[in-house]
């Protein structure tokens, strides 16, 4: 498969898609209060995910935001697979996101974006 069109096709929802952010940067989770969003975080408007929401997405710090990775994560919990897009993240960011969905029930991995799609190792 190749990897850059995965990317291109990433690039294409998100500029073409409304960033909502629902969950500001030190906002709890509404169902558990305990989950406190590192950073911005919302969905794309008119996108449709897994879990039958819009697509989620994880703002970071850096202007222009670009996709700079996903993160897919696993919810024993819940029983579902999701991924959540890394617009405009730094390194830092990246792994502050990804330590947040590794917790409880959650496992994740960091898939970055460039060297054909490599993968950084599991955990935070």
């Amino acid at each position: 498969m190749d990897a850059s069109r995965f990317w291109r096709h990433l690039d294409e929802l998100t500029a073409s898609a409304r960033l909502v952010i629902d969950r500001p940067r030190g906002s709890t989770h509404p169902r558990y209060p305990e989950w406190v969003y590192p950073l911005d975080y919302g969905y794309l408007e008119g996108t449709t995910a897994a879990d039958g929401g819009g697509i989620d997405v994880y703002l970071g710090s850096i202007r222009p935001a670009e996709v700079g990775g996903v993160i897919v994560s696993v919810d024993l919990f819940k029983r579902d697979a999701e991924i959540k897009v890394l617009l405009g993240c730094t390194e830092e960011e990246m792994q502050v996101a990804l330590g947040n969905h590794n917790a409880a029930s959650l496992g994740a991995t960091l898939v970055r974006r460039g060297g054909g799609g490599g993968r950084s190792p599991t955990g935070s």
